[in-house]
């Protein structure tokens, strides 16, 4: 049975979550708090293991409270949020600040069944993530440590691809992987499960932290050194090549792949085939198997690739897979992984350690 507190300052919404919750067997709530200050005396008197939260709430607002929760007493959090340019922007800030996963509510207080049973889900998963795994991850928006300087690779050198995957738990493993890497590290391309209507937020706020080019990608943009394409919500990202040998990326609504799209499998698939030997594939923290066989593909046509290994996993599940599979040619922690990235894309093409 997983404890669930509710934080939300709408007595309505807290009534039809505590309602239809309470419908799911394995689902116990436990209590409901009004606003930050009471959902904190509620966490020491009811020891939830799941806290869903909102964003917005009188006396202090969500993100604060989540960035003391997360520092102070670490909880799992699901964040219920609803659907507004803002609250996709503040909904990333909260991923980035440790919450497991973003829950997108009507704007109403009407709150249809597929919410619920996606909430219900996001619950489940929450309770068997590790919070505080991946202790060495910097604080949002800063660097951990100085990103290598400008000027890592020649310009003349052959093109080469990064392809990254991750679901929950990955918008702070991402950061902190991106902040290792310098401007002009070819082409990058990331698959990060997450709402369709947050990765524009995502892809702008890794725009203003980092030194390459992040957006989300769109048909037909070219995969180039200091460039990141995140893949839209919704949307699966492939990767093809011209005949002069230029990389670019695809955007398809072809049918989800492992319950996902944007499916990693898709992206690592489309890179093994189109790329090959001159990529490199880390599949990060999540709940699931998406990406293991596609990283088990690029593996096969001779790309390096990567798995994050347990102690640093949120949620030990996508490089979990890939790992049983013979996935990976490397298993690093979080902190490892940029390093292995640099030294992976300065190898000779066909080279691998």
């Amino acid at each position: 049975m997983i404890r669930v507190l509710i934080v939300d300052d709408s007595a309505i919404v807290r009534r039809v979550l505590v309602d239809q919750l309470s419908r799911y067997p394995d689902i116990q709530v436990v209590g409901t708090a009004g606003d930050p200050y009471e959902a904190r005396d509620k966490i020491v008197e009811l020891e939830p293991q799941v806290l869903t939260l909102d964003l917005e709430m009188p006396k202090m607002d969500g993100l604060s409270f989540l960035e003391r929760l997360m520092k102070y007493h670490p909880l799992p959090v699901v964040v219920v949020s609803s659907l507004t340019p803002r609250n996709s922007t503040h909904a990333v800030q909260s991923l980035a600040l440790g919450a497991m996963d973003v829950v997108c509510k009507p704007g109403s207080t009407r709150i249809a069944a597929e919410t619920t049973q996606e909430l219900a889900g996001a619950i489940r998963t929450a309770a068997r993530a590790t919070v505080g795994n991946g202790v060495s991850r910097p604080a949002p928006g800063s660097v951990a440590a100085p990103p290598p300087p400008q000027g890592e690779f020649r310009r003349d050198q052959p093109p080469r691809v990064l392809a990254i995957g991750a679901s929950t738990g990955g918008v702070r493993a991402i950061e902190e992987v991106l902040a290792g890497l310098p401007g002009d590290t070819p082409g990058v391309l990331i698959v990060q499960h997450m709402p369709q209507h947050f990765t524009r937020a995502f892809a702008e706020r890794l725009n203003r932290l980092y030194p390459m080019e992040v957006r989300e990608a769109r048909e037909g943009d070219v995969v180039r050194p200091g460039t990141v394409l995140i893949a839209p919500g919704g949307r699966h990202l492939v990767l093809t090549r011209d005949r002069g040998h230029t990389f670019s990326a695809q955007l398809t609504d072809s049918p989800p792949v492992q319950y996902q799209r944007p499916s990693v499998d898709v992206l690592f698939h489309s890179v093994a085939r189109t790329a090959g030997k001159d990529a490199v594939g880390v599949l990060l923290t999540g709940m699931g198997a998406d990406g293991a066989e596609g990283l088990r593909a690029m593996r096969d046509s001779g790309a390096h690739t990567v798995a994050e290994a347990e102690q640093s996993c949120v949620v030990f599940g996508m490089p979990k897979e890939a790992i049983e599979l013979g996935a990976a040619r490397e298993v690093l922690p979080l902190r490892q992984i940029a390093p292995a990235i640099l030294r992976a894309l300065r190898r000779p093409m066909g080279q691998d350690a």
